[in-house]
């Protein structure tokens, strides 16, 4: 049972000792901490909250950390074959899947501990700053809550760290319908919203009130308006085949609780929104985002590679990296190649001219004939935002690119060139189409292992603008003055036409539907006013890890259930680039790297190898509704069932599509 509702010693869970308790840096645990002496001091709070710190950002992993999340979406391709996009791939687990319970009980642990403490007064320190601690716990409580939400949808509600007990454990295990485990996200945020300071101790390192303020905006929209695409579906409270008790959703109105969400999104959006939009970044629209002495010269492009983040308005909260303490392997990837990944030709086709139209309307002066020029032809005269993240050939690799000495003992080359789309699956340009966002020009990061520290992004504040601007149109209907302020902030800062209108009334919808998922809710195409909305989120946010999210609360992918999605990249064949890199190219079933002109003449990047490629069998990528949430893993029945032999009768349900049956796929779901 101990795995079900994990059980951790006070040892496994209390961290520090090495660094300051301000820096979000790695650490290791110590070897003893007493119970009874410990969470009495502000330090202890300091220490423990910041090594509880759940947040998605840069790592120390090889790769491209976070700017690698949204592969597999229709907005960036891997060198994989993803099984989210083949039905039957995709495996029940043995084990508890996402079913984990280590971090929320840490969280529990903390507050069982704490409160009473914090209520009696007998912590001692700066007591504004206990009360900060305390609220930071809150919110890595609704942070995690709100991967289980994302992740697997209705799911227990537990506030205390509960005892090794089995019948205690598995009543505690009963899921709570989706929509309430949502409203206890908020309250929690709320909370976490009357103890934070503006300012939090040690700076943006830490959780600070506008990161709960935009995490509570972000919850209420994801939950709005999954229960808007999802209605009449099992994938909510109520809904034909949900399997939850009907005693649990008594009173339960759909309309209203989507409409209770979207008000929230736009409250507290709002208060983050109306701070930021005079503040945000500045876009010199400069080439390069560093000058060869590795000062910034575009504070919108390093505000996503800058050693030191804390100047940035609009970065509320980073990560630091330190060299000898903690580091990561970003630079060593998005310098010297393309790091395995690659934007794909329908998002880097979303962004519009710069006259505010898109690139297939009447009047933008794009020039389909471009693309047989290369990528630096295909990109010119864009929003701004492709043209500075993304890194062409030419564009400069490091800082110290005229030292021919370390070139040629790094064997980093001085620019960037388009030869990247050919290499190991680790470091080709799956796309041609090669990611610059979070890239910066240091060859010491590029060259030396553990050397990388670069920050990185936890929460930016241009997030609450895109909220707004969504959650109100969605409850509206209308683009009001606040979300209509924010768009145009948004869209000058890109160097765009900032009469969205323009746009709106210039859209085809079968046209964005060509390389955007998101033009699809429910397998029906959306309103063109709703889709710039989301095409600028997703211009916006690009290489942020928003993208698989954003496609499963809008249900935009029921449209490939039988018809199958081929992605592209850059055009190949009939380009400049096919006489360029003949001597590279190898065109095979079997050990190919580079797709056939049978199937495009641009680059599908998934299809490079042929044999035994089941994406390549199915001609693209297939959807399974399923898919929209994971499966809950065996181990989770094996521990709950009140007869051993027959999982069914646990009391936990399996999530819609899904059987309670290891190692299986997805079922149809009418």
């Amino acid at each position: 049972m101990k795995k079900f509702i994990a059980i951790f010693t006070i040892g496994t869970l209390l961290f520090g000792g090495l660094t300051s308790c301000n820096d979000f840096l790695d650490r290791e645990p110590l070897d003893q901490v007493i119970p009874g002496k410990y969470f009495t001091e502000e330090s202890d709070l300091a220490a423990y909250t910041i090594n509880s710190y759940p947040f998605e950002t840069v790592n120390s992993a090889y790769g491209l950390g976070i700017f690698a999340k949204d592969n597999d979406t229709d907005n960036q391709a891997s060198s994989d074959y993803p099984s989210f996009w083949i039905p039957g791939q995709k495996k029940v687990p043995s084990g508890e899947g996402d079913w984990t319970w280590d971090k929320i009980r840490s969280c529990n642990y903390f507050f069982d501990n704490v409160l009473p403490k914090f209520d009696s007064g007998s912590i001692t320190g700066n007591q504004a700053n206990v009360k900060h601690y305390i609220g930071e716990m809150y919110v890595i409580r609704a942070y995690n809550y709100y991967q289980k939400l994302v992740a697997l949808g209705d799911f227990p509600i537990v506030t205390t760290a509960l005892p090794d007990v089995e019948a205690t454990l598995i009543e505690a295990s009963k899921r709570q319908p989706r929509n309430k485990v949502a409203r206890f996200i908020l309250q929690d945020l709320d909370k976490a919203i009357e103890l934070l300071l503006d300012k939090a101790p040690g700076g943006k390192n830490r959780v600070s009130k506008n990161v709960a303020y935009l995490l509570r905006a972000r919850v209420a929209l994801f939950e709005a308006t999954w229960e808007k695409y999802h209605k009449g579906t099992a994938f909510v409270p109520g809904g034909p085949g949900w399997l939850g008790n009907a005693s649990d959703i008594a009173g339960f109105n759909i309309d209203n609780e989507i409409n209770y969400f979207l008000d929230e999104a736009m409250k507290s959006s709002k208060v983050v929104g109306d701070y930021i939009v005079n503040r945000l970044a500045d876009n010199t629209d400069t080439p390069e985002g560093m000058n060869a002495a590795m000062a910034s010269i575009n504070p919108y492009y390093t505000m996503f590679c800058d050693v030191n983040m804390e100047g940035y308005d609009e970065m509320l909260m980073w990560r630091q990296f330190k060299e000898g303490l903690s580091v990561n392997n970003l630079q060593m990837e998005l310098t010297r190649n393309g790091g395995g990944s690659g934007w794909s030709r329908g998002m880097v086709n979303s962004f519009l001219m710069r006259n505010g139209l898109p690139v297939y309307a009447t009047g933008s002066g794009y020039d389909p004939n471009w693309e047989k020029l290369g990528v630096n032809s295909t990109l010119q005269n864009r929003d701004s935002r492709i043209m500075i993240f993304t890194k062409k050939p030419g564009d400069a690799n490091t800082a110290d690119m005229g030292d021919v000495n370390y070139y040629s003992a790094s064997g980093i080359p001085a620019y960037c060139t388009i030869r990247y789309i050919y290499g190991d699956k680790g470091s080709l340009a799956t796309t041609g189409f090669i990611i610059k966002k979070g890239k910066h020009y240091d060859s010491h990061m590029a060259n030396d292992h553990n050397a990388g520290t670069s920050g990185g992004i936890v929460f930016r504040a241009a997030e609450a603008l895109l909220i707004y601007m969504e959650a109100s149109y969605e409850k509206s209907g209308n683009i009001d003055e606040i979300a209509s302020k924010y768009w145009k902030a948004l869209r000058r800062r890109a160097k765009v036409d900032e009469d969205f209108n323009k746009t709106i009334a210039a859209t085809i919808m079968t046209e964005e539907a060509k390389g955007d998922f998101g033009a699809y809710s429910h397998g029906a195409l959306i309103s063109p006013t709703l889709y710039n909305i989301r095409r600028e989120r997703r211009n916006e946010l690009c290489g942020e890890a928003f993208r698989w999210d954003d496609l499963k609360r809008w249900r935009a992918c029921d449209q490939f259930k039988t018809k199958p999605y081929r992605m592209e990249g850059i055009l190949y064949w009939g380009s400049g680039y096919e006489a360029q890199l003949k001597d590279l190219c190898k065109v095979d079933p079997v050990d190919g790297n580079m797709s056939s002109s049978e199937l495009s003449n641009y680059i599908v990047p998934y299809e490079k190898i042929t044999k035994n490629n089941l994406i390549a069998a199915q001609g693209g990528f297939l959807f399974a509704p399923a898919h929209y949430l994971n499966p809950i893993g065996m181990a989770v029945f094996r521990q709950t069932a009140s007869d051993k032999n027959d999982f069914s009768t646990s009391i936990v349900y399996q999530n819609p599509g899904w059987k309670i049956e290891g190692d299986t796929g997805a079922q149809p779901i009418e």
